[in-house]
């Protein structure tokens, strides 16, 4: 196949990059590469013949066109997002902007560049977005592809109207699209603001750990790998028009996570106090949703996915990339703003 990946230096985006280049894909990775991408992350593929870069924003539809036209995919996997709801809650308008716009402008260009061939069997345009749309789980009945879109924060908002656009594209200019929604990811090269990795930071730099609330909103934990597996199967094998959700039965309260972070790294660092002694317990954020759960039983049932990572074998994987990528990570910690956001906007005294 040939791919063209929005997003691809991101933690998502540059672990499908490499997926896709490791299995024979040629690839173009477009990236504005603002604080949370990384090009060290591919570093594994970057002197591959079929991996290119462009750093071009998704905003910007002159660039955005030229790529696809010199290109050519007959693939678009879109991924670039402004993805952190601390962030979106200080300030709605980057989310805003990238993840409605962006997605606007790559749709259409991509639309008109197919429409130009001809409108060809075997070209599609795959949207990925998240469980957050739907926001908080009610009755514990899960997420399902058509349970009904409640966004509760500015991001989640965004991605539910980016989602909106492409199945309005869909339906007015016939562009063959999928959409997978997913549950939380974890692994390596994640950005070190989002819960696992910010956990990992503060323990190796014996510092409190932030946790919103009481610590029990409950996640459905998905290894990338999984993921990024799931992604191409379905880039190829999907139906145009439909959406899939992807999970990993893998549900937890983000204190639990916490807890396995403290008690797996006292253990492997030799620790004599306990790292769960670092907990500090901070205000909820403002439209914290409390229970994510996907049902992932269409994407199992049609195409015999499973995920490979159960939880606290693949949590334990994670912390060890992290021990061992101990420079890119405290390279990242650098960045504007990491860590600045949780625990102290909404700290308690």
């Amino acid at each position: 196949m040939k791919i063209l990946i929005t997003g691809g230096s991101g933690f998502i985006g540059s672990n499908l990059v490499i997926r896709a280049v490791k299995e024979g894909h040629e690839v173009l990775n477009i990236d504005l590469l603002t604080y949370a991408a990384c090009q060290d992350n591919l570093s594994s593929v970057s002197n591959n013949k079929n991996y290119n870069f462009k750093q071009i924003d998704v905003r910007d539809s002159i660039a955005i066109t030229s790529a696809i036209k010199n290109f050519k995919p007959n693939y678009l996997m879109h991924l670039a997002a402004e993805s952190h709801v601390d962030r979106s809650i200080d300030s709605a308008m980057d989310v805003i902007s990238t993840n409605i716009i962006g997605t606007y402008t790559v749709i259409d260009a991509f639309t008109k560049y197919w429409i130009d061939l001809g409108a060809p069997e075997g070209y599609r345009f795959h949207h990925i977005s998240t469980d957050e749309v739907y926001g908080s789980v009610i009755n514990n009945e899960k997420f399902k592809e058509d349970t009904p879109y409640n966004p509760k924060n500015p991001y989640s908002a965004s991605k539910a109207s980016s989602d909106h656009f492409v199945r309005a594209w869909a339906n007015t200019y016939n562009t063959p699209i999928i959409i997978t929604n997913c549950s939380n990811n974890y692994g390596p090269f994640q950005f070190p603001e989002k819960l696992i990795p910010v956990v990992i930071l503060k323990i190796l730099n014996n510092e409190k750990i932030p946790v919103y609330g009481n610590g029990k909103q409950i996640r459905d934990w998905i290894h990338v790998d999984d993921h990024t597996r799931a992604l191409l199967l379905l880039l190829e094998k999907g139906e145009n028009g439909q959406t899939y959700n992807i999970g990993s039965n893998n549900e937890l309260e983000n204190i639990e996570v916490i807890y396995l972070i403290c008690d797996y790294l006292q253990d492997k660092l030799k620790s004599k106090s306990s790292y769960r002694d670092l907990i500090h317990f901070v205000d909820d954020r403002p439209g914290h949703d409390q229970h994510y759960g996907i049902d992932s039983s269409k994407l199992i049932n049609k195409f015999l996915w499973q995920p490979e990572y159960e939880f606290d074998k693949g949590i334990c994987l994670t912390i060890d990339w992290y021990l061992d990528n101990k420079i890119w990570l405290h390279k990242l910690q650098k960045r504007d703003g990491v860590g600045s956001r949780l625990g102290k906007k909404y700290s308690k005294n």
